[in-house]
């Protein structure tokens, strides 16, 4: 065995002998690959099911320097997938309990692993640009595209590329990707893939419910607002909401003769909750870690780009390499060209933006690029000064051959760029054939 190996255990085979599909085997070195676990920088973003898998994965297989950051506190409801926690654990930050467990039960010296309880918008530029690997093991996607624009940004201005490796789950699917921020297709480039949240119709919710869901949707949407006030939102991690949503719901689907209303499935409605598989995630967080072995170390030559991982009736993988969008307002030519009708308000064309799904916004702002505020939801005083403007249609507000608009969203750390062609006729159609064919 080679000297500086006999510490990295049942790894040691893999750094002495490189791999068969390394494309320039005499360039790679070993003691350069042992090296580069000790010294590359690893942040883990995300210490949940996925996050509890990676982080342990990464300090098992020889890295030293590892941070991971994450917002939330321990849940009870964690414990049956979330290995490194413990019931006397609930309530506590998940990044630094994870932490404290691995130091302690590896019991390695040189391991340093950093935790931070806070979300990753508290850190700047200047934070994120000290790390040579980034593994996010996230389940929001507002934060992955926050995480993205934020390393192509370092990319595009320091010219400092920053590996993004990218797992999710979602039951027993999952899957895992490398991003080369600059050089391969980012994340926003793959927005439009992302599920889009199941929607029921008022009406049907109101009057024919038919499925639990519905009675969900119906205690959710209809009766809450009826029995608190506007300042008190539903809020999933507390648990009187949730007693009084599910009661409720139980009630309507009693009414109707509808089996099914659980407690898990009103949390899953509500939350947009797919159950965690606790195999899934052992097996997308060994991918992840795999590759950033592989990046760390050139022993193999590491994803490119995207790998999809299926175990609902088989077990099989697929890997591509995925496109990257030209059109991508975060790595491609910084606009994204959204259709207009002629006769749509500019309230109608901000509801469009927020359920595109290669755009998913929460709360945009939009004023044009030169200079003209269309609407901006906050201070509240220039909320008031541009309300106006949601009445009045687009078209007479912007001048399509000259400008563009510019869209920002406070969970975006960017600006985007929005093309607008204009197309359809001037009134709005009374033509119900036409309306059902936008």
């Amino acid at each position: 065995m080679v000297e500086g190996t006999r510490d990295n255990g049942s790894i040691a085979p893999l750094l002495e002998h490189v791999g068969p599909y390394n494309e320039f085997p005499e360039e790679y070195q070993l003691q350069s690959a042992i090296e580069a676990l000790k010294s590359v920088k690893v942040l883990v973003v995300g210490a949940g099911g996925l996050g509890c898998e990676i982080l342990k994965n990464l300090a098992l297989t020889g890295f030293k320097n590892i941070q991971v950051i994450d917002m939330d506190t321990i849940d009870m409801s964690n414990l049956n997938r979330q290995f490194l926690f413990r019931p006397d654990d609930v309530g506590k930050s998940k990044a630094e309990v994870a932490t404290r467990f691995i130091l302690e039960r590896i019991g390695d010296p040189t391991l340093n692993i950093v935790p931070y309880y806070g979300k990753i918008q508290d850190k700047d530029m200047e934070y994120y640009k000290q790390f040579n690997i980034v593994v996010c093991g996230l389940d929001s996607v507002m934060a992955r595209r926050w995480l993205n624009a934020t390393l192509v940004a370092i990319a595009q201005k320091l010219g400092q590329v920053i590996p993004l490796i990218d797992g999710g789950t979602e039951g027993f699917r999952g899957q895992s990707r490398v991003i080369l921020p600059g050089f391969t297709s980012c994340y926003e480039c793959t927005l439009d893939m992302v599920p889009q949240k199941v929607t029921y119709p008022v009406c049907t919710i109101a009057n024919t419910p038919r499925v639990p869901e519905h009675c969900i949707e119906w205690a959710s949407v209809l009766q809450w607002p009826k029995h608190f006030s506007a300042h008190e939102k539903f809020d999933g991690d507390n648990p009187d909401h949730v007693d009084w949503l599910y009661a409720t719901a139980l009630s309507r689907a009693k009414e109707f003769g509808i089996p099914g209303v659980t407690r898990s499935l009103t949390l899953g409605v509500v939350k947009n909750i797919i159950p965690a598989i606790a195999s899934t995630n052992a097996i997308i967080a060994a991918s992840c870690t795999n590759e950033a072995f592989k990046i760390a170390t050139d022993a193999n030559p590491f994803l490119n780009n995207y790998m999809m991982y299926s175990g609902d009736d088989s077990i099989f993988t697929y890997t591509y390499a995925h496109t990257k969008n030209v059109n991508c307002p975060v790595c491609g030519d910084n606009f994204k060209e959204v259709k207009c009708q002629r006769w749509w308000t500019l309230e109608k064309f901000i509801d469009v933006l927020i359920n595109l799904q290669s755009i998913q916004l929460q709360n945009p702002s939009l004023s044009t690029t030169n200079g003209v505020q269309l609407y901006f939801r906050a201070p509240p005083e220039l909320e008031q000064l541009t309300r106006e403007n949601l009445s009045i249609k687009l078209i007479d507000q912007i001048n399509p051959a000259t400008e563009q608009i510019i869209v920002t969203d406070p969970n975006l750390p960017i600006s985007l760029n929005v093309k607008v062609v204009f197309e359809g006729p001037d009134k709005e159609p009374q033509d119900i054939n036409y309306l059902l064919r936008q």
